[in-house]
């Protein structure tokens, strides 16, 4: 296998330099270096080093305790922080995640067979090259996930790899090697001892990357079973309707694919059906139906959020698309400025994106009118913004002080007076004007 060569940033370089002046060694390490290999733009960089912790602090003015149990010292180059940690061994780990205690180590060998995967056990520096002991570079020009060493031992260390390894292939395209897969599968269980924080960052990356239907692998697995079992419960619903031809968790994942790979977008796809097992109903002629399911989608949005420790304005934003999923109107302005009063016009953008990969993980049953219709609202509220029309009380020509100044009392009327003077500029923005709305308001305090 050819030599490889990986520009090192000059703060890496420096840092790196340092070390090995002081007489230890140091190496980038990890995921900067298969970023690197595969030809993307590593998120950070870490390095690795034979000194110790405190040594660490010796050689560079500027650095924080990160995490210095575990021999974690981060380096501030100008203003940019590095992680430089020391060789180390772990010790037994007592919960599924840390390790009780860790050894300093002066062998780079010994720090690198106690990482994940071997795609993530390569280290590099400019004057002794890769150093590649299980196999990652070629694991990477297969597209393999593997784990260093026995993949059961690996998992038993710590659980959330094996979220990890299914995260990963969603990331890079991957698929995972057997013995990893099937050490996953048996092991899957033990994700209970990771923390809804973990699980929350894992999952999240699996459903922003290229391959969100690696959900299915989570599903295959028996990892959704523990960290989402609402959506065990899709897999095993099926839709005995003409709109659809695949079960509501095929479905859920044929919607994610079709939707572009933004954070909000993917979680409220994710959900946008969750209600669905519990809202079925059959006719007797066989036929399905889901009708009100969105507030049991929604309801299930905001628990799963919870439980798993979303900030109050991803599970605000995703629970409101999760509830409006399925809201539609016909292609026609009135309608569409009530729709947008409703969604909010911040939200309105991704509500047409909804729809449309909603539609197209359907069957193709009216697939082409229900796509007509979505761009026929999409050029409606266009022109709804394009010409500035109305659909907020903040937009509203008037404020509550210009009412106070008209003479209008402030209490519960007003707020009353504000909502009927929204109702008639939604149906007619013309009327959007404050000469008009004062007089308006007037004649309705008088009433």
């Amino acid at each position: 296998m050819e030599q490889v060569r990986i520009r090192l940033p000059e703060k890496v370089q420096w840092i790196i330099r340092k070390l090995k002046e002081q007489g230890f060694d140091a190496y980038a390490v990890g995921g900067c270096v298969r970023d690197s290999i595969l030809g993307r733009e590593p998120e950070d960089w870490d390095i690795t080093t034979s000194a110790k912790p405190e040594e660490i602090k010796q050689i560079f003015r500027r650095t924080v305790d990160t995490g210095i149990e575990h021999g974690t010292v981060t380096v501030l180059a100008e203003k940019e922080g590095f992680e430089v940690t020391t060789y180390r061994i772990d010790g037994e780990y007592e919960d599924g995640r840390h390790p009780k205690e860790v050894w300093f180590t002066g062998k780079l060998a010994e720090d690198l067979k106690r990482r994940d995967f071997t795609i993530n056990a390569m280290a590099y520096n400019d004057e002794d090259g890769l150093c590649d002991l299980f196999g990652g570079q070629e694991d990477l020009q297969k597209g393999i996930i593997r784990c260093v060493g026995d993949a059961r031992e690996r998992f038993t260390e710590d659980a959330l790899r094996i979220l990890r390894a299914v995260r990963f292939s969603a990331q890079l395209g991957f698929s995972m090697e057997e013995k990893t897969k099937e050490a996953a599968g048996a092991l899957a269980g033990t994700l209970v001892k990771i923390s809804a924080e973990r699980i929350q960052s894992e999952l999240v990356k699996l459903l922003v990357s290229p391959h969100p239907e690696e959900m299915l692998t989570a599903w295959e697995l028996g990892i959704t079973k523990v960290i989402l079992p609402e959506f065990d419960r899709m897999m095993e619903t099926t839709q005995e309707t003409p709109h659809h031809m695949y079960n509501v968790g095929v479905h859920t994942v044929e919607a994610l694919k079709h939707i572009r790979a933004d954070r909000i977008l993917r979680l409220s796809m994710l959900f946008h059906d969750m209600g669905k097992p519990e809202y079925k109903t059959m006719d007797p002629d066989g036929t399905a139906h889901f009708k009100k399911h969105a507030i049991g989608s929604e309801r299930l949005s905001k628990e799963i959020m919870r439980r798993l420790k979303f900030d109050n304005d991803t599970i605000r934003k995703v629970s409101k698309l999760v509830y409006y999923h399925d809201y539609r109107m016909p292609p026609n302005r009135r309608l569409v400025r009530r729709a947008v009063n409703k969604i909010g016009k911040d939200l309105f953008p991704y509500y047409l994106e909804i729809r449309m990969a909603d539609t197209l993980a359907q069957s193709l049953y009216h697939r082409d009118d229900k796509i007509s219709d979505i761009e026929g609202v999409a050029k409606c509220f266009q022109e709804i913004v394009d010409e500035g029309e109305c659909v907020s009380l903040k937009e509203l020509a008037v404020t509550g002080k210009d009412l106070i100044d008209a003479g209008i009392s402030p209490g519960p009327q007003m707020g009353e007076i504000l909502n009927a003077l929204l109702e008639e500029v939604l149906e007619d923005p013309e009327k959007n004007q404050t000469d008009y709305l004062i007089t308006r308001a007037a004649n309705m305090n008088h009433l």
